[in-house]
Protein backbone atom coordinates (compact mmCIF):
# COMPACT_ATOMS: atom_id res chain seq x y z
CA UNK A 1 0.00 0.00 0.00
CA UNK A 2 1.54 3.26 -1.34
CA UNK A 3 1.32 6.75 1.52
CA UNK A 4 1.28 10.08 0.51
CA UNK A 5 3.81 12.13 2.14
CA UNK A 6 5.49 15.91 1.40
CA UNK A 7 8.58 15.50 -0.95
CA UNK A 8 9.71 19.23 -2.15
CA UNK A 9 8.50 22.89 -2.70
CA UNK A 10 8.04 24.15 -6.41
CA UNK A 11 7.50 26.96 -7.66
CA UNK A 12 5.49 28.04 -4.44
CA UNK A 13 3.39 25.01 -3.88
CA UNK A 14 4.05 22.02 -1.33
CA UNK A 15 4.27 18.74 -3.76
CA UNK A 16 3.54 15.17 -2.39
CA UNK A 17 5.18 11.75 -3.77
CA UNK A 18 3.11 8.34 -3.18
CA UNK A 19 5.49 6.05 -2.07
CA UNK A 20 5.62 2.28 0.26
CA UNK A 21 5.76 2.64 3.66
CA UNK A 22 8.82 0.93 4.12
CA UNK A 23 10.53 4.22 1.64
CA UNK A 24 8.80 6.97 4.24
CA UNK A 25 11.67 8.88 6.24
CA UNK A 26 10.83 9.25 9.91
CA UNK A 27 12.28 12.25 11.78
CA UNK A 28 12.41 11.27 15.23
CA UNK A 29 13.42 13.68 18.30
CA UNK A 30 16.67 12.29 19.44
CA UNK A 31 15.72 12.73 23.40
CA UNK A 32 12.02 11.10 23.34
CA UNK A 33 12.36 9.10 19.85
CA UNK A 34 8.79 10.21 18.66
CA UNK A 35 8.33 10.98 14.99
CA UNK A 36 8.66 14.85 14.26
CA UNK A 37 8.74 14.92 10.76
CA UNK A 38 7.86 12.40 7.91
CA UNK A 39 8.89 13.00 4.41
CA UNK A 40 9.65 10.94 1.13
CA UNK A 41 12.55 11.88 -1.04
CA UNK A 42 11.31 13.21 -4.85
CA UNK A 43 12.07 11.13 -7.73
CA UNK A 44 14.46 12.84 -11.10
CA UNK A 45 11.37 14.68 -12.69
CA UNK A 46 10.40 16.47 -9.49
CA UNK A 47 14.04 17.32 -9.15
CA UNK A 48 14.95 18.79 -12.38
CA UNK A 49 11.26 20.49 -12.15
CA UNK A 50 12.08 22.15 -9.59
CA UNK A 51 15.14 23.22 -11.01
CA UNK A 52 13.45 24.87 -13.67
CA UNK A 53 11.08 26.33 -11.60
CA UNK A 54 14.02 28.50 -9.93
CA UNK A 55 15.38 29.29 -13.57
CA UNK A 56 12.24 30.58 -14.68
CA UNK A 57 11.62 32.91 -11.79
CA UNK A 58 15.50 34.49 -11.94
CA UNK A 59 14.45 35.32 -15.67
CA UNK A 60 11.93 37.49 -14.21
CA UNK A 61 14.95 39.90 -12.62
CA UNK A 62 13.71 41.27 -9.18
CA UNK A 63 14.97 44.91 -8.39
CA UNK A 64 17.39 45.11 -5.38
CA UNK A 65 15.27 47.08 -3.27
CA UNK A 66 12.50 44.43 -3.60
CA UNK A 67 14.95 41.62 -2.90
CA UNK A 68 16.24 43.49 0.53
CA UNK A 69 12.10 44.48 1.49
CA UNK A 70 11.15 40.65 1.24
CA UNK A 71 14.12 39.76 3.59
CA UNK A 72 14.30 42.24 5.68
CA UNK A 73 10.35 41.43 6.13
CA UNK A 74 11.61 37.28 7.02
CA UNK A 75 14.10 38.77 9.43
CA UNK A 76 11.07 40.19 11.43
CA UNK A 77 8.48 37.02 10.50
CA UNK A 78 11.17 34.94 12.53
CA UNK A 79 12.04 37.22 15.33
CA UNK A 80 8.28 37.08 15.77
CA UNK A 81 8.36 33.45 15.34
CA UNK A 82 11.75 32.47 17.13
CA UNK A 83 10.67 30.47 19.85
CA UNK A 84 8.43 28.64 17.30
CA UNK A 85 11.44 27.93 15.37
CA UNK A 86 13.84 27.36 18.45
CA UNK A 87 11.33 24.48 19.85
CA UNK A 88 10.76 22.96 16.20
CA UNK A 89 14.84 22.83 16.11
CA UNK A 90 15.03 21.44 19.70
CA UNK A 91 12.59 18.41 18.62
CA UNK A 92 14.37 17.81 15.36
CA UNK A 93 17.97 18.26 16.35
CA UNK A 94 18.56 17.46 20.05
CA UNK A 95 19.92 20.47 20.89
CA UNK A 96 19.04 22.23 24.35
CA UNK A 97 16.74 24.81 23.64
CA UNK A 98 18.81 27.22 25.43
CA UNK A 99 21.08 27.08 21.94
CA UNK A 100 18.57 26.68 19.73
CA UNK A 101 17.07 30.31 20.59
CA UNK A 102 20.33 31.77 20.24
CA UNK A 103 20.73 29.62 16.92
CA UNK A 104 17.72 31.32 16.17
CA UNK A 105 18.70 35.40 16.99
CA UNK A 106 21.47 34.67 15.04
CA UNK A 107 19.44 33.84 11.64
CA UNK A 108 17.44 37.03 12.67
CA UNK A 109 20.50 39.18 12.39
CA UNK A 110 21.40 37.04 9.51
CA UNK A 111 18.53 37.52 6.93
CA UNK A 112 18.74 41.59 8.28
CA UNK A 113 22.27 41.76 6.94
CA UNK A 114 21.33 40.36 3.50
CA UNK A 115 18.95 42.30 3.68
CA UNK A 116 20.93 45.33 3.66
CA UNK A 117 23.39 43.75 1.18
CA UNK A 118 20.60 43.55 -1.15
CA UNK A 119 19.76 47.36 -0.77
CA UNK A 120 23.67 48.63 -1.21
CA UNK A 121 24.72 46.17 -4.39
CA UNK A 122 26.43 48.59 -6.79
CA UNK A 123 29.34 49.07 -9.57
CA UNK A 124 31.77 51.49 -9.95
CA UNK A 125 32.77 54.03 -13.22
CA UNK A 126 35.88 54.77 -14.92
CA UNK A 127 36.57 57.22 -17.83
CA UNK A 128 39.76 56.27 -20.04
CA UNK A 129 40.91 58.72 -22.93
CA UNK A 130 41.24 57.29 -26.26
CA UNK A 131 44.31 57.82 -28.64
CA UNK A 132 42.17 60.03 -30.63
CA UNK A 133 40.57 62.38 -28.23
CA UNK A 134 37.63 60.53 -27.44
CA UNK A 135 36.54 59.36 -23.95
CA UNK A 136 35.51 55.79 -22.85
CA UNK A 137 33.62 55.47 -19.62
CA UNK A 138 33.07 52.17 -18.33
CA UNK A 139 31.07 50.33 -15.99
CA UNK A 140 30.35 47.36 -13.88
CA UNK A 141 27.10 46.01 -12.90
CA UNK A 142 26.49 42.90 -10.63
CA UNK A 143 24.35 39.85 -11.86
CA UNK A 144 23.13 37.18 -10.47
CA UNK A 145 24.55 33.92 -11.36
CA UNK A 146 21.24 32.03 -12.00
CA UNK A 147 19.94 29.17 -9.65
CA UNK A 148 22.24 28.46 -6.35
CA UNK A 149 21.77 25.36 -5.15
CA UNK A 150 22.63 25.28 -1.63
CA UNK A 151 22.97 22.45 1.03
CA UNK A 152 22.88 22.75 4.31
CA UNK A 153 23.69 20.34 7.56
CA UNK A 154 22.33 19.30 10.39
CA UNK A 155 23.75 20.87 13.29
CA UNK A 156 22.68 24.68 12.56
CA UNK A 157 20.18 23.89 10.03
CA UNK A 158 18.30 27.84 11.09
CA UNK A 159 21.24 29.61 11.03
CA UNK A 160 23.49 27.83 8.60
CA UNK A 161 20.45 28.26 6.11
CA UNK A 162 20.16 31.84 6.28
CA UNK A 163 23.88 32.28 5.79
CA UNK A 164 23.10 30.69 2.15
CA UNK A 165 20.01 31.41 0.98
CA UNK A 166 19.37 34.66 2.21
CA UNK A 167 22.86 36.15 0.69
CA UNK A 168 21.79 34.31 -2.36
CA UNK A 169 18.62 35.96 -2.59
CA UNK A 170 20.14 39.41 -2.48
CA UNK A 171 22.54 38.90 -4.86
CA UNK A 172 18.93 37.96 -7.22
CA UNK A 173 19.38 34.88 -7.24
CA UNK A 174 16.76 31.59 -7.32
CA UNK A 175 17.96 28.98 -5.15
CA UNK A 176 17.66 25.38 -4.65
CA UNK A 177 17.32 24.20 -1.28
CA UNK A 178 18.19 20.83 -0.48
CA UNK A 179 18.27 20.94 3.84
CA UNK A 180 20.13 17.85 5.52
CA UNK A 181 18.53 14.60 5.54
CA UNK A 182 17.98 14.78 9.16
CA UNK A 183 16.48 18.22 9.52
CA UNK A 184 13.66 18.91 7.07
CA UNK A 185 10.91 20.46 8.99
CA UNK A 186 13.00 23.08 9.86
CA UNK A 187 13.76 23.52 5.93
CA UNK A 188 10.25 23.43 5.62
CA UNK A 189 9.39 26.35 7.84
CA UNK A 190 11.97 28.48 6.23
CA UNK A 191 10.42 28.04 2.92
CA UNK A 192 6.98 29.07 4.50
CA UNK A 193 8.15 31.89 6.18
CA UNK A 194 9.88 33.38 2.82
CA UNK A 195 6.51 32.75 1.40
CA UNK A 196 4.95 34.55 4.11
CA UNK A 197 7.72 37.55 3.64
CA UNK A 198 6.63 38.05 -0.24
CA UNK A 199 9.03 36.31 -2.13
CA UNK A 200 7.78 35.53 -5.13
CA UNK A 201 6.71 32.06 -6.41
CA UNK A 202 9.78 30.13 -7.95
CA UNK A 203 12.70 31.96 -6.47
CA UNK A 204 12.98 29.37 -3.87
CA UNK A 205 12.38 25.71 -4.33
CA UNK A 206 12.89 22.83 -1.47
CA UNK A 207 13.99 18.92 -1.87
CA UNK A 208 13.89 16.89 0.76
CA UNK A 209 15.94 13.16 0.97
CA UNK A 210 20.00 12.10 1.22
CA UNK A 211 22.54 10.98 -1.03
CA UNK A 212 20.59 10.00 -4.34
CA UNK A 213 19.02 13.78 -4.02
CA UNK A 214 22.60 15.42 -3.36
CA UNK A 215 23.84 13.59 -6.18
CA UNK A 216 21.10 14.51 -8.88
CA UNK A 217 21.36 18.02 -7.71
CA UNK A 218 24.98 18.24 -8.44
CA UNK A 219 24.98 16.55 -11.53
CA UNK A 220 22.65 19.07 -12.64
CA UNK A 221 23.95 21.18 -15.44
CA UNK A 222 22.03 24.12 -14.99
CA UNK A 223 23.18 25.08 -11.52
CA UNK A 224 25.13 27.83 -11.55
CA UNK A 225 26.87 27.63 -8.42
CA UNK A 226 26.64 24.95 -5.19
CA UNK A 227 26.96 25.99 -1.27
CA UNK A 228 27.48 23.40 0.77
CA UNK A 229 28.42 22.63 4.34
CA UNK A 230 29.53 18.88 5.49
CA UNK A 231 31.81 15.99 5.10
CA UNK A 232 35.45 16.48 3.02
CA UNK A 233 33.91 13.37 1.11
CA UNK A 234 31.25 14.92 -0.30
CA UNK A 235 32.71 18.39 -0.37
CA UNK A 236 35.13 16.62 -2.91
CA UNK A 237 32.87 15.45 -4.33
CA UNK A 238 31.05 18.38 -5.33
CA UNK A 239 34.01 19.92 -6.37
CA UNK A 240 34.99 17.16 -8.95
CA UNK A 241 31.87 17.23 -10.63
CA UNK A 242 30.78 20.93 -10.72
CA UNK A 243 33.54 21.72 -13.39
CA UNK A 244 34.04 25.25 -14.03
CA UNK A 245 31.30 26.05 -11.94
CA UNK A 246 32.17 28.19 -8.75
CA UNK A 247 31.57 26.13 -5.27
CA UNK A 248 31.60 27.93 -1.74
CA UNK A 249 32.34 24.41 0.69
CA UNK A 250 32.43 24.84 4.06
CA UNK A 251 34.25 21.63 5.59
CA UNK A 252 35.92 19.63 8.40
CA UNK A 253 37.79 20.75 11.64
CA UNK A 254 39.64 19.88 14.50
CA UNK A 255 40.25 23.37 16.07
CA UNK A 256 42.84 24.22 17.98
CA UNK A 257 42.48 26.34 21.24
CA UNK A 258 45.66 28.24 22.57
CA UNK A 259 45.67 29.12 26.63
CA UNK A 260 48.93 30.83 26.95
CA UNK A 261 50.45 31.25 30.93
CA UNK A 262 49.22 34.67 31.04
CA UNK A 263 45.41 33.99 30.12
CA UNK A 264 42.71 34.68 32.53
CA UNK A 265 41.70 31.28 33.83
CA UNK A 266 37.96 31.77 35.13
CA UNK A 267 36.86 33.68 31.78
CA UNK A 268 39.06 30.90 29.48
CA UNK A 269 37.16 28.32 31.13
CA UNK A 270 34.10 29.30 30.98
CA UNK A 271 34.74 30.00 27.09
CA UNK A 272 36.29 26.71 26.48
CA UNK A 273 33.55 24.01 28.28
CA UNK A 274 30.94 25.64 26.33
CA UNK A 275 32.81 25.06 22.98
CA UNK A 276 33.80 22.01 23.31
CA UNK A 277 30.67 20.79 24.76
CA UNK A 278 27.51 22.54 23.36
CA UNK A 279 25.40 20.87 21.17
CA UNK A 280 27.26 17.51 22.49
CA UNK A 281 30.50 18.75 20.42
CA UNK A 282 28.33 18.84 17.13
CA UNK A 283 29.89 21.85 16.02
CA UNK A 284 32.43 22.26 13.24
CA UNK A 285 34.88 24.75 15.27
CA UNK A 286 34.03 22.88 18.40
CA UNK A 287 36.97 22.61 20.61
CA UNK A 288 38.31 19.30 20.22
CA UNK A 289 42.48 20.26 20.58
CA UNK A 290 43.34 22.33 23.70
CA UNK A 291 46.84 23.40 23.80
CA UNK A 292 47.87 24.70 27.67
CA UNK A 293 51.06 26.18 28.90
CA UNK A 294 52.52 24.03 31.32
CA UNK A 295 53.02 26.40 33.74
CA UNK A 296 49.05 26.96 33.92
CA UNK A 297 48.56 23.11 33.27
CA UNK A 298 47.70 22.14 37.03
CA UNK A 299 45.47 25.02 37.65
CA UNK A 300 43.57 25.06 34.19
CA UNK A 301 42.84 21.27 34.37
CA UNK A 302 41.31 21.69 38.30
CA UNK A 303 39.06 24.66 36.98
CA UNK A 304 38.45 22.99 33.68
CA UNK A 305 37.11 19.22 35.25
CA UNK A 306 35.23 21.68 37.97
CA UNK A 307 33.27 23.05 35.04
CA UNK A 308 32.49 19.66 33.41
CA UNK A 309 31.32 17.86 36.10
CA UNK A 310 28.67 20.67 37.09
CA UNK A 311 27.37 20.42 33.39
CA UNK A 312 23.47 19.80 33.16
CA UNK A 313 22.41 16.71 30.74
CA UNK A 314 19.46 15.78 30.25
CA UNK A 315 16.18 16.47 28.41
CA UNK A 316 16.89 19.29 25.47
CA UNK A 317 13.73 20.90 25.88
CA UNK A 318 14.46 21.71 29.84
CA UNK A 319 15.82 25.39 29.57
CA UNK A 320 18.61 24.02 32.38
CA UNK A 321 19.93 21.43 30.03
CA UNK A 322 23.49 22.11 28.71
CA UNK A 323 24.18 18.92 26.84
CA UNK A 324 21.70 17.19 25.17
CA UNK A 325 21.84 13.97 22.80
CA UNK A 326 23.77 13.36 19.89
CA UNK A 327 22.00 13.41 16.43
CA UNK A 328 21.69 9.18 16.87
CA UNK A 329 23.06 6.23 18.09
CA UNK A 330 25.43 5.74 15.39
CA UNK A 331 27.47 8.81 15.78
CA UNK A 332 27.02 8.16 19.81
CA UNK A 333 28.71 4.56 19.08
CA UNK A 334 31.43 6.24 16.99
CA UNK A 335 33.15 8.35 19.38
CA UNK A 336 32.33 5.70 21.84
CA UNK A 337 34.87 3.48 19.63
CA UNK A 338 37.46 6.83 18.88
CA UNK A 339 37.58 6.99 22.65
CA UNK A 340 37.85 3.51 23.74
CA UNK A 341 40.62 3.07 21.36
CA UNK A 342 42.36 5.81 22.51
CA UNK A 343 42.26 4.86 26.01
CA UNK A 344 43.90 1.36 24.61
CA UNK A 345 46.69 3.14 22.90
CA UNK A 346 47.71 5.04 26.14
CA UNK A 347 45.19 8.37 26.53
CA UNK A 348 43.97 9.10 29.87
CA UNK A 349 39.85 9.50 30.41
CA UNK A 350 39.38 12.44 33.14
CA UNK A 351 35.45 11.90 32.65
CA UNK A 352 32.92 10.34 30.80
CA UNK A 353 31.83 6.68 30.09
CA UNK A 354 28.49 5.30 30.75
CA UNK A 355 27.08 6.22 27.13
CA UNK A 356 22.80 5.99 27.58
CA UNK A 357 21.86 5.34 23.84
CA UNK A 358 22.41 8.80 21.87
CA UNK A 359 23.31 11.10 25.50
CA UNK A 360 26.87 10.62 26.23
CA UNK A 361 28.68 12.17 29.24
CA UNK A 362 31.07 14.78 28.25
CA UNK A 363 34.79 13.27 27.90
CA UNK A 364 38.27 14.53 28.72
CA UNK A 365 41.26 13.42 27.52
CA UNK A 366 44.69 13.58 28.44
CA UNK A 367 48.04 12.34 27.06
CA UNK A 368 46.58 11.92 23.52
CA UNK A 369 49.12 11.38 20.98
CA UNK A 370 49.06 13.33 17.00
CA UNK A 371 47.93 10.30 15.08
CA UNK A 372 44.54 9.06 17.72
CA UNK A 373 41.55 9.26 15.81
CA UNK A 374 40.29 11.72 18.59
CA UNK A 375 43.33 14.05 17.34
CA UNK A 376 43.57 13.62 13.90
CA UNK A 377 40.01 13.50 12.50
CA UNK A 378 36.71 15.75 12.77
CA UNK A 379 35.40 14.13 16.67
CA UNK A 380 32.12 15.46 15.88
CA UNK A 381 31.18 14.71 19.59
CA UNK A 382 31.44 15.97 23.67
CA UNK A 383 35.20 15.05 23.17
CA UNK A 384 37.74 17.14 24.08
CA UNK A 385 41.48 17.08 24.15
CA UNK A 386 43.94 18.79 26.48
CA UNK A 387 47.44 18.99 25.96
CA UNK A 388 50.42 21.00 27.39
CA UNK A 389 52.96 22.91 25.52
CA UNK A 390 56.38 25.10 26.00
CA UNK A 391 56.70 27.77 23.55
CA UNK A 392 54.83 29.66 21.02
CA UNK A 393 56.94 28.21 18.32
CA UNK A 394 56.21 24.59 19.45
CA UNK A 395 52.40 25.33 19.83
CA UNK A 396 52.11 26.91 16.59
CA UNK A 397 53.52 24.35 14.63
CA UNK A 398 51.48 21.46 16.96
CA UNK A 399 48.72 23.08 16.01
CA UNK A 400 49.01 23.36 12.16
CA UNK A 401 50.01 19.31 12.20
CA UNK A 402 46.16 19.42 10.83
CA UNK A 403 44.56 18.71 7.73
CA UNK A 404 41.99 21.20 8.58
CA UNK A 405 42.28 24.98 9.05
CA UNK A 406 38.61 26.42 9.71
CA UNK A 407 39.04 28.40 13.12
CA UNK A 408 40.70 28.39 16.52
CA UNK A 409 41.15 30.17 19.59
CA UNK A 410 44.29 31.93 21.63
CA UNK A 411 43.55 33.17 25.35
CA UNK A 412 46.32 35.46 25.99
CA UNK A 413 46.74 39.32 27.22
CA UNK A 414 50.18 39.78 25.99
CA UNK A 415 49.38 41.68 22.47
CA UNK A 416 52.72 40.05 20.76
CA UNK A 417 52.03 37.00 21.68
CA UNK A 418 48.73 36.85 20.16
CA UNK A 419 49.62 38.17 16.86
CA UNK A 420 52.53 35.92 16.56
CA UNK A 421 50.09 33.11 17.13
CA UNK A 422 47.60 34.37 14.61
CA UNK A 423 49.74 35.10 11.79
CA UNK A 424 51.80 31.58 12.30
CA UNK A 425 48.72 29.74 12.49
CA UNK A 426 47.66 28.04 8.73
CA UNK A 427 43.84 28.98 9.58
CA UNK A 428 40.93 31.19 8.49
CA UNK A 429 40.23 32.63 11.44
CA UNK A 430 41.88 33.29 14.46
CA UNK A 431 39.77 34.54 17.88
CA UNK A 432 41.75 36.26 20.61
CA UNK A 433 40.55 35.85 23.51
CA UNK A 434 37.66 33.95 22.41
CA UNK A 435 37.28 30.44 21.64
CA UNK A 436 37.19 28.81 18.75
CA UNK A 437 33.51 28.39 18.34
CA UNK A 438 33.56 32.49 18.23
CA UNK A 439 31.78 33.28 14.45
CA UNK A 440 30.95 36.80 13.59
CA UNK A 441 27.99 35.82 10.99
CA UNK A 442 28.71 38.71 8.70
CA UNK A 443 32.10 38.30 8.39
CA UNK A 444 34.03 36.39 6.17
CA UNK A 445 34.11 32.67 7.44
CA UNK A 446 35.97 29.24 5.76
CA UNK A 447 38.91 27.72 6.22
CA UNK A 448 42.11 26.56 4.54
CA UNK A 449 43.43 22.80 3.49
CA UNK A 450 40.54 20.01 4.25
CA UNK A 451 38.41 22.77 5.69
CA UNK A 452 37.22 24.06 2.34
CA UNK A 453 36.92 26.29 -0.31
CA UNK A 454 35.59 30.23 -0.42
CA UNK A 455 34.13 32.07 2.20
CA UNK A 456 30.45 32.96 3.90
CA UNK A 457 29.49 36.16 5.35
CA UNK A 458 26.62 38.26 4.02
CA UNK A 459 28.88 40.83 1.91
CA UNK A 460 31.35 38.02 0.94
CA UNK A 461 29.03 35.54 -0.32
CA UNK A 462 26.69 38.49 -2.29
CA UNK A 463 30.13 38.78 -4.38
CA UNK A 464 30.66 35.20 -4.78
CA UNK A 465 27.07 34.49 -6.06
CA UNK A 466 27.16 37.46 -8.12
CA UNK A 467 29.04 38.13 -11.91
CA UNK A 468 30.73 41.34 -12.61
CA UNK A 469 29.35 42.69 -15.89
CA UNK A 470 31.99 45.51 -17.55
CA UNK A 471 30.02 47.88 -19.84
CA UNK A 472 32.09 50.67 -22.04
CA UNK A 473 30.63 53.42 -23.73
CA UNK A 474 32.65 55.41 -26.26
CA UNK A 475 31.82 59.41 -26.27
CA UNK A 476 32.94 62.39 -27.87
CA UNK A 477 33.63 65.21 -25.98
CA UNK A 478 32.71 68.69 -27.03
Amino acid sequence: MSITAKCCFINGEWRTAAVEEDALIHIRNPWSDEVVFTYAEPGPDLINEAIQAAQTAVSHPLPPRIRADILSKASDLLAERSEEAARLLTLETGKPIRDARLEVSRAVKNYKAAAEEAARIQGYTEEQEAANGERILSMTVKEPLGVVCAITPFNFPVNITSLKIGPALAAGNAVILKPADATPATGAFIVDLMMEAGLPKGYLNLVFGGPNVGKALVENPDIALYTFTGSVAVGEDIKAKSGLRPVILELGSNAPNIVHRDADLDTTVEALVKAAFSFAGQVCVSAQRIFVHQEILDAFLERFMARVRSLLLGDPMDDETEVGPLINTSAALRIERWVNAAVEQGAVALSGGNRQGKLMPPVVLTQVKPDMDVMSKELFGPVVNILSYETVEEVIERCNDSDYGLQAGVFTNDLQTAFAIAHGLKIGSVNINQSSTARPDTMPYGGVKNSGIGKEGARVSVDLMSHTKVITVRHQIY
